[in-house]
């Protein structure tokens, strides 16, 4: 049962910023970023976010404009006086990466209840992007995307995690962070090599969040040119946010502006933070988790990019599960 992509990318671009890049192999020895949330704001969160909120919420990528400003924002970042020279892409690799038809995932499996969607506000208002449960020490870590917790200098507020969300429906409940972390090269700069968050989540009903929908795996220094899947719950034009879609094909590495993986994808914004797997059983729906929608060029539709998970992505992950 074989499918394919279901759409990611109908805007140009999750989030094209592409203002700081450095190498994506690159340890910076510092450790990850965090944003303690206080208890008071832990139980507003849990309780405001009904069917009808969740619903409404507005895809990040739409209330930051991000798409439209890709170009732009890759234009700052040549010195001035140079002009920007984009290399030819691999077009061969790009054709190879092209997925065969599909869209909601209806194989079920572990993916199901351990991919959902992550609300929170930003600047006053509901927004929301995709996220994972992984396997952890304190059985209690989501991986996303880095401008899933933090964007322009300013944590997000009011973060819940919710898996298996459909239909406006928590089957597994809505899961509060007590902490959202990012790396200190996305924390610092934005750098869209380094575009992954992870959050702690508090325990509901006494139980930890992996024992409740399980956990995925994680690879780190995943190779290029591999097959991956990627899923999220895409809410902007033509989606709605409100079924868990897919897409899958061989990767390629990115010459752009980034050292990223990429996937021939036409998710549009809300699928942010969602989880690529390498590994990736059909049957079982598992996997390993190697990287998390991120961005795509508004010059280059229908094509994903997901950051390379590399020591960085590896020391976040170890702070988060040791949360």
């Amino acid at each position: 049962m074989r499918r394919g992509a279901g759409a990611l990318l109908a805007v140009g671009a999750l989030l094209g910023l592409a203002l700081q890049t450095t190498p994506a192999s690159a340890d910076s020895g510092g450790a990850a970023a965090g944003s303690a949330i206080p208890k008071a704001a832990q139980e507003r969160a849990a309780g405001q976010w009904t069917a009808e909120r969740m619903r409404e919420a507005t895809p990040l990528d739409e209330l930051t404009g991000i798409g439209a400003r890709a170009l732009d924002r890759a234009g700052q970042a040549v010195p001035r006086g140079k002009e920007l020279k984009i290399p030819p892409l691999d077009t061969d690799a790009v054709t190879k990466a092209l997925p065969e038809p599909g869209g909601a995932w209806s194989g079920g499996g572990d993916v199901v209840n351990t991919t959902g969607r992550v609300f929170f506000k930003m600047g006053g208002r509901d927004a929301s992007c995709s996220g994972d449960a992984v396997t952890s020490d304190n059985g209690s870590t989501v991986i996303t995307a880095g401008h899933c917790v933090k964007y322009q200098g300013a944590w997000h507020t009011d973060w819940v995690f919710v898996p298996g969300y459909h239909d406006g429906q928590a089957p597994h409940g809505k899961w509060t962070a007590s902490k959202t972390l990012t790396t200190p090269q996305w924390e610092s700069s934005e750098d869209m090599n380094f575009d992954v968050g992870a959050a702690v989540v508090n325990p509901l009903d006494g139980k930890k969040l992996t024992d409740v929908v399980g956990g995925q795996g994680l690879s780190f220094n995943a190779d290029y040119n591999t097959e991956m899947y990627s899923f999220g719950f895409p809410a902007a034009d033509p989606y709605d946010g409100e079924k868990l879609i897919y897409c899958s094909g061989t990767t390629f590495q990115d010459v752009l502006l980034t050292k990223d993986h990429g996937l021939s994808c036409n998710m549009t914004g809300g699928s942010s933070g969602g989880p690529w797997f390498t590994e990736f059983d059909e049957g079982t729906g598992k996997g390993l988790q190697s990287s998390v929608n991120s961005f795509g060029y508004t010059f280059l539709p229908d094509t994903m990019f997901g950051p390379y998970f590399g020591e960085d992505a590896k020391k976040l992950y170890e702070t988060a599960q040791a949360g």
